[in-house]
């Protein structure tokens, strides 16, 4: 099985993505706090996805801001491991969805983050979530992600 050979770097290149560079922190605050094995990742938006599901931005659109959020959040991974391959495990993942209040369908627009996981690091990349829909998020991003890693040391 190819996972077991390729790096999950190498997995992203075929799947057609790239890391982009991590975000700067837009507050006092870090992007990442290491904690035993666990590394806590804060939330991560876009720069690409504003406004509100069911209102400016489509399911579709969401999903892929989800999924941007999860590259930006592996992008910090990276930096701070310096190789997703030391990921053992995604643990969690908490989607927070700027949501017209008639909106109800965060758990589909988080799946665009949810997905790219599994695809990447295969069961490993099963995790626990939850997605819940927010009045506004920082920005007006439409989508933010944070997540929780267990890692090899």
């Amino acid at each position: 099985m190819k996972h077991q050979t390729e790096t999950p770097e190498q997995r992203l290149q075929a799947m057609g993505l790239a890391l982009p560079e991590p975000r700067q922190s837009a507050g006092n605050y870090v992007g990442c706090v290491q904690a035993g094995n666990l590394l806590f990742l804060a939330g991560q938006g876009t720069n690409e996805y504003r406004g509100k599901l069911g209102q400016d931005v489509t399911i579709e659109e969401g999903y892929l801001a989800a999924r941007q959020c999860m590259l930006n959040l592996l992008a910090v991974a990276k930096q701070e491991l310096g190789e997703l391959g030391r990921i053992k495990r995604v643990v969690k993942i908490l989607g927070f969805v700027n949501s017209d209040p008639a909106f109800i369908d965060q758990p589909t627009v988080m799946n665009g983050a949810s997905d790219l996981l599994v695809e990447l690091f295969g069961d490993k990349g099963r995790h626990g979530r939850s997605a819940v829909g927010m009045a506004q998020l920082p920005l007006n991003n439409a989508v933010e992600v944070e997540m929780i890693l267990e890692i090899e040391n």
